[in-house]
């Protein structure tokens, strides 16, 4: 999709019984606006299998990863570390920053995501800790926000690769084609 160097979401933290559709969320919401890799820590690993089905069936390239360790990969991430939480500096303060960074500088970029408390660690080590606005809301809002204003909108346009289904947009109703161009839904 861009020839800019990666941009990974690592999600930190996953309460069993709660987050199960949420972690499920940032991975997908990771997938479909522009990341190319998720990295779901922990108990949040469990979710991995139904990204993957969706990569399968929808397209890629997309990886997903999952880990027990999450601070080696944050303590030897070369390039910026941005921390989404609602205590931290504007999205539309510090986008260009991190856009700037990612494009020009050429660095990767690793976007992390928590559920619960997240350790202060993951301050410290962020270049950036960033809200998108500075109240209470779902942290798959605030990734979609962050991916768009890092993309610049560009990675809605993005094209599939060895998709088996796709789906067609249209006005009204629901159209979903397989790989061979045959209808699977139409209303």
């Amino acid at each position: 999709m861009h020839s800019t160097p990666e941009v990974a979401v690592l999600r930190l933290g996953h309460r069993p019984g709660r987050d199960e559709r949420m972690t499920t969320h940032v991975g997908l919401t990771a997938r479909a606006l522009g990341a190319d890799r998720v990295v779901l820590a922990g108990d949040a690993a469990g979710r991995a299998d139904t990204v993957c089905d969706i990569t399968d069936r929808f397209g890629g390239p997309f990886e997903t990863e999952t880990t027990d360790e999450w601070r080696p990969l944050l303590r030897d991430w070369e390039g910026a570390v941005v921390h989404l939480t609602m205590y931290g500096e504007a999205v539309q303060d510090v986008e260009a920053d991190i856009r700037e960074r990612h494009r020009e500088r050429r660095d990767p970029v690793l976007v992390v995501v928590g559920a619960e408390k997240v350790p202060f660690e993951v301050y410290e080590r962020a270049d950036w800790n960033v809200a998108v606005t500075s109240q209470p809301h779902s942290e798959i809002a605030s990734l979609a926000v962050f991916l768009d204003r890092l993309f610049e909108g560009q990675e809605l346009d993005r094209e599939w690769e060895d998709a088996e289904k796709t789906v067609v947009p249209q006005a009204t109703g629901k159209k979903v084609v397989d790989a061979e161009g045959d209808s699977d839904a139409e209303r």
